[in-house]
C-alpha cells in the first residue's frame, strides 16, 4: 500500500511518479533482460518488486524526499532498502499534518542519520518526537526550529533514545526547560553543535555548567535572545569546552566583559562571536580579543600599546543591514519570532565548515555602545579577516555612532584608490600628458 504524504499528492501525482520510474525501467539493461522472463501476463508490480538493488538506490538519489516517502509504501523490498539506504530525509516540505506523516514513516527510516523538521507553521508535537526516538537511533543531526509546541517530553525521549546525536536545532522551543537540557547533556555528549536561540527556559546558567560538564568537545552554540544567561553560565562553557568556535551572545543583556575575557582565554579556536545589543561590554572586552590566545592573535602584534597602532580619525561609511526598523530610543521593534528566525538560520554554518581556518572571521558588536573605536580598531587590526568594508562585511558595528571610524584593510585602500582617482581628475589634461611623456 503506497503511503501517501498530505494533500500535495493526489493519486494522479503517484500515478505519474510511476509511468516516470516505468520509463527508466524500459531503457535499463537490467529491466529488459528482466522483461523477456516474465509471462505474457505478468504483472506491473512485479517489476517494481523485483528491481535490482543498485538501480532503486540510484532513482532514490536523483528524486526529491516526497518520492522517497512514496516509495517506502511500494512494497515490502522497497521498504526494506530504503531503510537500510537512506540516511538524510528532510520533511520541511510538509505544510500540514507533519506529525501524522512522521508517525507513519519513522519506522520505515530507523537508519537515518540527518532529520530535517524545520516548519514555519506550528504542527508538529510530543509523539511525534518520541516516535522519532524510539526508531531512529543512529541520528547524528535533528532540526526541530520553531517547534513551539514540543515540551520537555520530547528532549527526555531524544535523550533516552537517540544518544549519538552531534547537532540539534531546538531554536524557538520556548517550552522546553532547562531540567530535559540538563538530562539531554547527560546523555548525548557527543553533542557538537547545540542551537538555542529563543529557548529562554532552557538557556540556563545550569545548564550551560551541564553542557560544560558533559560535553567538552562543543563546538558551536547559539544562545541568541536567551536573556537569562549571565557571565557564570558562559565562563563556566569556555572552561569546560576549549573545542569552541561560535558562540552566539546576542541579546543576552546579564553578561559583562567576564564571558568575553573567559572564551578569549580559554577558546583558542574561536572564529565567530556574536554580541549584538550586549551593552554591558566594554573595551574590556575588546582587548582580551586582542591578547587572547586565539589563534590569529600573533605574538608579535598580540600585545597593543597605543603608541603602536595607528588609526584613521576620517568617517568610513558603513552600512550595517538592518533587518527590522528600530523603536524609538530602544531594541529593534520586530517580533521575537521573526528575530528568533532571522538570528538562527543556518548560524552553525557560518564559519564551521573550514576546520583548519583561525582567527577571528565574525564579530557582531552592533548596539554596543559603551565601545569605543580604538579598542574595536584593535580587534579589527589583530584579525585580518574581520572586514568593515560592504562586500564582506563581517566585522559588524551598526547602531554605534561612535565607532564609525573603524575601519578595515580593504576599507582604506578603497579610500585611497577614490582619492587617488579624484585628485587625478583635478590635474589639467596638459599636465598629465607632460608627466606621461616624461
Amino acid at each position: 500500500m503506497i503511503l501517501s504524504p498530505p494533500s500535495t499528492l493526489d493519486a494522479m501525482d503517484l500515478e505519474v511518479t510511476k509511468q516516470e520510474w516505468n520509463f527508466s525501467l524500459q531503457n535499463h539493461t537490467s529491466v529488459t533482460n528482466m522483461e523477456k522472463n516474465e509471462t505474457a501476463d505478468g504483472n506491473e508490480d512485479s517489476k517494481w518488486k523485483d528491481l535490482p538493488m543498485e538501480l532503486l538506490m540510484r532513482i532514490l538519489r536523483l528524486v526529491d524526499d516526497r518520492t522517497v516517502i512514496i516509495g517506502s509504501g511500494v512494497c515490502t523490498g522497497w521498504r526494506e532498502a530504503i531503510c537500510i539506504g537512506v540516511q538524510e530525509l528532510s520533511l520541511s516540505w510538509c505544510k500540514l499534518n507533519m506529525s501524522k506523516l512522521l508517525l507513519s514513516i519513522a519506522p520505515k527510516f530507523a537508519r537515518l542519520q540527518s532529520l530535517n523538521l524545520r516548519q514555519n507553521q506550528h504542527q508538529l508535537d510530543d509523539q511525534a518526537v518520541e516516535m522519532v526516538a524510539k526508531y531512529c537511533h543512529d541520528l547524528r543531526a535533528l532540526d526541530l526550529s520553531n517547534s513551539t509546541q514540543l515540551t520537555d517530553t520530547s528532549i527526555d525521549a531524544l535523550a533516552r533514545g537517540c544518544n549519538h546525536l552531534e547537532k540539534l536545532n531546538i531554536s524557538g522551543c520556548s517550552k522546553v526547560t532547562d531540567s530535559a537540557l540538563i538530562f539531554l547533556a547527560a546523555k548525548c555528549n557527543r553533542l557538537r553543535h547545540l542551537n538555542l536561540c529563543g529557548c529562554c527556559p532552557a538557556a540556563s546558567d545550569r545548564a550551560l555548567l551541564a553542557l560544560a560538564q558533559n560535553c567538552c568537545g562543543l563546538q558551536s552554540l547559539n544562545l541568541g535572545w536567551c536573556d537569562r544567561v549571565t557571565d557564570v553560565g558562559v565562563t563556566g562553557l569556555a572552561q569546560g569546552c576549549p573545542e569552541m568556535r561560535a558562540v552566539d551572545l546576542c541579546s543576552c543583556v546579564l553578561i559583562t566583559d567576564k564571558s568575553v575575557v573567559a572564551l578569549a582565554e580559554n577558546c583558542p579556536r574561536l572564529r565567530s562571536l556574536g554580541l549584538y545589543y550586549c551593552q554591558n561590554i566594554t573595551d574590556t572586552a575588546m582587548y582580551s580579543l586582542v591578547n587572547s590566545s586565539i589563534y590569529g592573535a600573533g605574538k608579535e602584534n598580540s600585545k597593543h600599546k597605543s603608541s603602536n597602532i595607528r588609526y584613521n580619525t576620517e568617517p568610513v561609511s558603513i552600512q550595517g543591514s538592518q533587518r527590522c526598523r528600530r523603536s524609538n530610543g530602544g531594541r529593534q521593534s520586530c517580533g521575537i519570532s521573526e528575530r528568533i528566525v532571522a538570528a538562527s538560520r543556518d548560524y552553525m554554518e557560518t564559519v564551521l565548515s573550514d576546520q583548519e581556518g583561525y582567527g577571528l572571521v565574525q564579530l557582531n558588536v552592533s548596539q554596543c555602545t559603551f565601545l569605543s573605536a580604538p579598542a574595536v580598531q584593535a580587534v579589527c587590526d589583530t584579525f585580518p579577516a574581520l572586514h568593515t568594508c560592504p562586500e564582506k562585511h563581517s566585522l559588524i558595528i551598526s547602531g554605534c555612532l561612535n565607532l564609525t571610524s573603524v575601519h578595515c584593510v580593504c576599507a582604506i585602500e578603497a579610500q585611497r584608490e577614490r582619492k587617488s582617482r579624484a585628485a587625478a581628475s583635478d590635474y589639467p589634461a596638459g599636465i598629465l600628458n607632460a608627466r606621461a611623456i616624461r
